[in-house]
C-alpha cells in the first residue's frame, strides 16, 4: 500500500485495464519474432539501457538463475551481448545488438490498438488522460 488508498485503487484499475487487453499484442509479437514472451520482456527492458544479469533479473521480476538462462538464450540468438562493466570488471553488462534493436523495432511496429472501452471515450477525456499520464511518466 502506498498510503494513498485512492492512488492504490487507480493503480489497480489501470493495471487491470492493461493486463486484460494485452493478450492480442502479446500473441502478435510472439508470432512475429518467434521468441517466447519472457525473452521479449527482457529485450524491452534492455532497450532503455545495458544492465547486469542481476539488474535484468530485478527488472524482469525473475530470479538470477532464470535471468542467466534467458540472457544465455538471447546471446545465442545474437540479440544481446555481454561486455565487461566499465566500473566493475567482475560484472558483465548485457546490451542489445543490432539484431536485438531490430526485434524492438518489430515490437514498436506491431499494432496495439486501444481497447474499445478506452477508444470510446470522448476527445476531452482522452486529452485529460494523456495529460495526466504525461505528468506521471515524466
Amino acid at each position: 500500500m502506498s498510503g494513498n488508498p485512492l492512488a492504490d485503487q487507480v493503480w489497480r484499475s489501470m493495471s487491470s485495464l492493461v493486463l486484460d487487453n494485452k493478450d492480442g499484442w502479446r500473441r502478435a509479437v510472439v508470432d512475429r519474432t518467434g521468441l517466447p514472451f519472457s525473452r521479449i520482456r527482457i529485450l524491452r527492458r534492455l532497450a532503455s539501457q545495458p544492465m547486469t544479469v542481476k539488474q535484468v533479473a530485478e527488472a524482469a521480476t525473475i530470479d538470477a538463475p532464470a535471468a542467466t538462462v534467458a540472457v544465455n538464450d538471447l546471446e545465442a540468438r545474437g540479440l544481446v551481448v555481454r561486455q565487461p562493466h566499465p566500473e566493475n570488471r567482475r560484472c558483465k553488462l548485457v546490451s542489445l545488438t543490432d539484431a536485438g534493436r531490430d526485434v524492438i523495432a518489430v515490437l514498436d511496429d506491431t499494432d496495439d490498438p486501444a481497447p474499445e472501452v478506452l477508444a470510446s471515450l470522448d476527445e476531452q477525456d482522452l486529452q485529460a488522460l494523456r495529460t495526466i499520464l504525461s505528468r506521471v511518466l515524466s
